[in-house]
């Protein structure tokens, strides 16, 4: 019984980076970023365009400090004024991943996508 447990737990180890290796991982990430850009009031067609790019070249930590943007307690769902869209973006405070969603949704916005 310990043996076939054991070998149980191999097999799930394995598959489980099985998984990993062919990209199993990024789909969920770039179908959770395609969400929370749907959820935002993006296109559908854009979010899956800008989830695409924005998988390939921003890290989880750099996804995780975008989630930042969300509007505050007070704050409206899209920022009103300049100042508002500003102070957003310095809470991120990651340079890359503020250029790399910004050129993911001017290209994608272009149909370059």
């Amino acid at each position: 019984m310990k043996h076939l447990l054991g070998l149980l737990l191999i097999l799930a180890v394995i598959g489980g980076g099985v998984w990993i290796a062919l990209g199993g991982l990024d789909r969920v990430t770039e179908a959770r970023i395609e969400q929370a850009l749907v959820d935002k009031g993006a296109p559908p067609e854009l979010a899956a365009c800008m989830a695409a790019r924005m998988v390939d070249r921003l890290s989880l930590a750099q996804l995780r400090k975008l989630e930042r943007l969300k509007p505050r307690e007070g704050e409206s769902g899209v920022p009103l004024s300049r100042s508002e869209l500003i102070d957003r973006i310095r809470r991120v405070d990651d340079p890359e991943a503020i250029e790399v969603t910004v050129m993911a949704g001017a290209l994608c916005a272009a149909g370059v996508g």
